[in-house]
């Protein structure tokens, strides 16, 4: 064989060559989940522990449920996970109710025992079913003493938790609740002593028991929402086959692997580390990481995921990172932290809770001084009073956004989607133009083989295989795509021998007695060959795409003319021009960057829903023009330098459009900042994915249009919520102040306890719903 340096020099370098990044796509892809690892571990982990405070343990059942994963609770976030999930989702009422699931459930079922009481002795109770409970020694206080019990039990938590609100001024959900338990007691408790008539009893105790029920279903339901995370860290293995000396196992616990250990992955078995292998090869299925659903074949020196699963053969690997440092601790820590920043619409929701207690207060007060006006102040303006401070908690308020929110960040997460910022997400849905960056965006990022042609009597199997064994040796980008499109057709090469590199024209060989050469078009003057036929339209139709074209030429002559067996460089191509009527090309091959498989459809897509799409890049206006002209893209920005990618997202915004950028390097950081979403692809920098409000952990174009469907989606069960939510007391508040009390309608705490209820199903009802979106 020749030197390779010689090769490697040959005719592939004389064409102008697209920007590439020679990258292996699934190393990029092992590379992505580094990079969210290694950014996030700094700095989102700091946040978390910040933003929760201490440690809170969540539900016993649910730690019974999950024993078996919590034994390597400290390598997969658990202890965050537990910590931060909860709290996240319940923002919207102003304080933390981490851990407080399990406590509502039980709280529930006791102050609904408890209920049973003070409704048989209801006079109000009794009169509207028609029954007369047995009678015992005072009956009457009945209803008081249980209701005492159950707001000492059941109303307590509501009253701790409007504590900080308060002290905050900035009075919520808690506030509103506590204030309609409050003044139902105390007027309760007042009638009982001071003969005001019936009191509330009856209406409070189901009112608490509403308030416990919706709050532990709405945490059960916030916990289910997220149970991405969970389904994340069951991934993770609990052991794992740690080679020591003499190639011996030993089983031990997936936290007790250190850098550098060696470990033994048999044929089915999850990976317990991120690592590279050493030895073996075999098929990794990647999609509960990546989401690609082809399992990704791996052999020595390739990166492999923890928690990813091994196919038929068995890997040695290498650890390189455990615990918390592997890409699955850093994609929980990417979840998280989306759960954890607040969107607009919650905001909203937040402000809501807050006029809505000034609201009523203030529509209380206006009941009171109405109806003394024009009657008098007697108990029925006390009650009416009571009655709209009692039914103006709104519990469905504070399940509108936050469901909304957890279902959305687990989609997003089951379909490769990871939101780092929640308003990202959001804004999405307002984007008008989205700009793509055409290298190892749109494109692989290395060269690849787009088509071949064949001269009559040649198969393009054949004519590839031989191509290929020639370019066997080298390392040239050029020769690197032709082995790599013939190992992905499974073709089987053939063996070559009296190889030479033609310095600058491309290289020769023998093969089975005859010659041939790969080669440009330098390689075709040298052997005076000139194009025909289907080879001279294909080559055309390349060129006006900016593709490069090498040429697989056959040559029967007998004579070898390879510098290695002598001859001066002038006498050897005056050798061949002399046999040049032998020469045959047999085949051509257009090379270029190659356009991702995904990207045309990914492109239409984004158009369907009426969004722009640009594209912007540093190659030249030619390779620019024929990349968009494929993929059907309007507006490019070509020969952009790096550090003025930014400026281009500037001009658009100045003509009044918001911005969305997806790119993967560190030159794309600028321009993902400045957009109004930024969106990192899944072979990205670690830069880019810092820079990026939202990350594709898979780097596929189409993942672009599924952020577009679910922002649309999830903002439309927001607002959808927030009706639901808000009609309740739309309707409610002016009943219970008696305004329709002309037409013989006037609303009872009861009833307006059993319409919270309605509002609250429906919300949840509504949220689920979401789910059943295909984006």
């Amino acid at each position: 064989m020749q030197n390779q340096d010689q090769h490697s020099s040959h005719d592939h370098s004389s064409h102008d060559k697209p920007k590439a990044n020679d990258r292996n796509a699934h190393a990029a892809t092992d590379h992505s989940m580094q990079d969210m690892t290694d950014h996030s571990a700094h700095a989102t982990n700091q946040q978390v522990h910040r933003e929760t405070g201490t440690h809170v343990s969540g539900p016993k059942a649910e730690r019974a449920a999950n024993a078996r994963h919590d034994e390597h609770a400290q390598h997969a976030t658990l202890d965050m996970q537990h910590g931060a999930k909860d709290h996240s989702a319940h923002a919207g009422h102003g304080t933390d109710h981490t851990g407080h699931e399990e406590m509502f459930r039980v709280r529930f079922w006791w102050s609904l025992l408890l209920s049973i009481p003070v409704l048989l002795y209801s006079e109000m109770i009794q009169m509207w079913l028609g029954f007369t409970p047995p009678a015992i020694p005072f009956a009457g206080w009945i209803p008081f003493v249980f209701s005492v019990v159950i707001f000492a039990y059941g109303g307590l938590p509501f009253l701790n938790m409007a504590v900080p609100e308060l002290k905050d001024r900035k009075p919520g959900m808690m506030t509103l609740i506590s204030l309609a338990i409050s003044v139902a007691f105390i007027y309760s408790v007042a009638a009982q002593f001071i003969n005001l008539g019936e009191g509330f009893f009856w209406e409070l105790v189901t009112l608490i028991d509403i308030m416990l029920l919706g709050h532990w279903l709405e945490m059960r339901s916030v916990r289910q929402a997220s149970g991405a995370l969970n389904e994340l860290a069951k991934l993770m293995p609990d052991t794992a086959e740690r080679i020591h000396h003499g190639d011996m196992t030993e089983t031990v616990p997936v936290s007790a692997l250190k850098h550098g250990d060696l470990v033994l992955v048999r044929p089915g078995a999850s990976v317990p580390a991120d690592g590279e292998v050493v030895d073996g090869h075999s098929d990794v299925n990647e999609a509960m990481i990546t989401g690609e659903s082809v399992p990704v074949h791996k052999m020595a020196g390739a990166k492999v995921i923890a928690g990813t699963i091994n196919g038929d053969g068995s890997l040695r690997v290498r650890v390189t990172a455990t615990g918390n440092e592997t890409a699955l601790a850093g994609i929980m820590r990417l979840v998280e932290q989306a759960q954890q920043s607040k969107s607009k619409t919650q905001v909203l929701a937040d402000k809501a809770a807050g006029w809505l207690f000034y609201i009523a207060l203030a529509a209380a007060l206006v009941t009171g001084i109405a109806w003394t006006i024009a009657d008098a102040f007697n108990l029925e303006v006390l009650t009416r009073v009571v009655t709209v401070l009692v039914i103006a908690c709104p519990h469905a308020l504070g399940l509108a956004i936050p469901l909304v929110v957890a279902i959305t960040t687990a989609m997003g997460a089951r379909n490769g989607i990871l939101v780092r910022d929640r308003l990202a997400l959001e804004a999405a849905r307002e984007i008008d133009v989205v700009i793509f960056d055409k290298t190892g965006t749109l494109t692989q990022g290395q060269f690849g083989v787009v088509d071949i042609a064949t001269a009559d009597g040649w198969d393009s199997d054949r004519a590839l295989s031989l191509a290929a064994a020639l370019e066997s040796d080298s390392e040239h980008l050029i020769a690197q795509a032709i082995r790599r499109f013939a190992r992905d057709r499974k073709l089987t090469l053939p063996s070559i021998r009296d190889f030479s590199a033609l310095k600058g024209r491309g290289v020769q060989a023998s093969v089975d007695g005859g010659t041939y050469y790969v080669g440009g078009p330098r390689l075709l003057e040298m052997l005076s060959l000139t194009l025909e036929g289907n080879i001279k339209t294909f080559t055309e139709s390349a060129n006006n795409n900016s593709q490069t074209v090498v040429y697989l030429v056959q040559s029967s002559t007998l004579e070898n003319v390879s510098y290695a067996h002598g001859g001066s460089h002038a006498h050897n191509e005056r050798s061949l021009a002399r046999n040049s009527g032998q020469n045959k090309i047999i085949a051509a091959i257009s090379i270029a960057d190659v356009i991702r498989p995904e990207s045309k459809r990914a492109i239409d897509e984004l158009h369907k829903m009426g969004i722009e799409v640009a594209m912007l890049t540093g190659d030249s206006q030619a390779v620019a023009k024929a990349v968009a002209n494929q993929l059907g893209i309007e507006r490019v920005f070509a020969e952009v330098l790096p550090e003025h990618k930014d400026q281009k997202v500037v001009e658009l915004q100045k003509l009044g459009k918001r911005v969305a950028m997806v790119g993967d390097g560190v030159n794309d950081a600028p321009a993902l900042t400045r957009a109004d979403v930024g969106i990192a692809i899944g072979g990205g920098t670690d830069v880019a994915i810092e820079s990026a409000g939202i990350v594709l952990v898979h780097s596929n174009p189409l993942d672009v249009v599924k952020i577009f469907k679910l922002s649309r989606a999830s903002y439309n069960k927001m607002i959808q919520n927030l009706w639901w939510a808000a009609g309740y007391n739309i309707v409610a508040i002016p009943l219970a102040a008696g305004v329709l009390v002309n037409w013989g309608i006037l609303l009872s705490p009861a009833i307006g306890a059993l319409f919270m209820s309605l509002s609250t199903i429906i919300v949840a009802i509504n949220a689920q719903l979401l789910k059943r979106i295909t984006v």
